[in-house]
């Protein structure tokens, strides 16, 4: 049994797919499978049941996947054990953040942190929070970036700012003079999502749960749309389509009138979400996650509120 097959039989779990797994993991399919089933011949179980277009675990390969994911966390912390004599600050910081963040807060963040701790290059990971939570248990990681709430536990968790949103509508649209809209505004209107895997989905269909039902209907012509990015998103707005919601930070100017959107503020108290710093307890660099945090709260986030008082709490 090795270190590769363990972290194999976590991608497949992950992913459902073989093919899939092997371009996680970088390596041919065919050695994927070969290691996969070695490791299978070795503890005389099957991981996974073979058939269809998805691959799903047995009961069995469940437990020994979980206990594999533990078992990689642990050898990334002797990793870090090994590194706590050194310099924190001096050596890449691998962060992941995810997708509806990355392209407002990268710029600023990237800048910040050449200037103050040139010494700790970012090596950097846009992703959905299930993935990148899980490279951050194997070790792959060493914090990530990402909103409330999220599926784990066990990790450390600091709060960074709160960020409200806001409705972007086409600037021919009825609402594109009004002051703000309230949630029950949107139960009238085409509602424009990203699609499944974005926390980001989750907390619009939060603040108008009557899209959810439309938005998996078979029936007819749907009542929400999907799009890859909120830039998509934005572009299909633009068009006509309907009207989304947005992070605020995504949004460089509230009152600009000269292009195709216009944006809206909620009603107060309007939906937020809570952007949150985390990483393993067992990651042994606290001054470069320390550095990365002061770095985060220093950046210019058009109307966000950072947190610096905020306790480290658990997950």
């Amino acid at each position: 049994m090795t270190l590769t097959e363990l972290k194999y039989i976590v991608a497949v779990a992950r992913e459902k797919h073989f093919g899939h797994a092997a371009e996680a993991c970088f390596v041919a399919q065919p050695t994927l499978s070969v290691a996969i089933k070695k490791l299978e011949d070795e503890l005389g179980v099957t991981l996974f049941e073979r058939g269809g277009s998805e691959i799903s675990m047995t009961p069995l390969g469940a437990q020994i996947v979980a206990q594999a994911e533990r078992v990689l966390e642990q050898t990334a912390a002797i990793k870090e054990i090994a590194k706590q004599n050194k310099d924190p600050l001096v050596g890449p910081f691998r962060l992941g953040i995810i997708y509806t963040i990355a392209p407002y807060l990268l710029p600023p963040l990237v800048k910040t942190i050449i200037e103050r701790v040139p010494q700790m290059p970012l090596v950097l990971q846009e992703n959905f929070t299930v993935k990148l939570l899980e490279l951050l248990r194997q070790g792959e990681l060493d914090a990530a970036i990402v909103a409330l709430p999220f599926p784990d536990q066990g990790l450390l968790v600091q709060p960074v700012y709160d960020e409200p949103f806001v409705v972007a509508v086409p600037k021919q649209h009825e609402w594109a003079t009004r002051d703000s809209v309230s949630t029950d505004d949107l139960k009238s209107e085409t509602m424009l999502l990203l699609g499944n895997g974005h926390c980001f989905r989750d907390q619009v269909l939060e603040v108008c749960p009557e899209m959810s039902r439309f938005s998996t209907s078979g029936d007819g012509i749907a009542r929400t749309f999907e799009g890859s990015s909120l830039e998509t998103i934005r572009h299909m707005v633009a068009s006509g389509i309907g009207i989304t919601v947005l992070p605020q930070a995504s949004i460089p100017d509230m009152q600009a009138k000269d292009g195709m959107l216009r944006y809206i503020p909620f009603t107060q108290p309007g939906p937020s979400r809570r952007v949150v710093l985390v990483w393993r307890k067992s990651f042994t660099r606290g001054a470069a996650i320390e550095a990365v945090r002061q770095a985060l709260l220093s950046c210019d986030l058009h109307g966000v509120t950072m947190l610096p008082d905020e306790p480290l709490t658990e997950a």
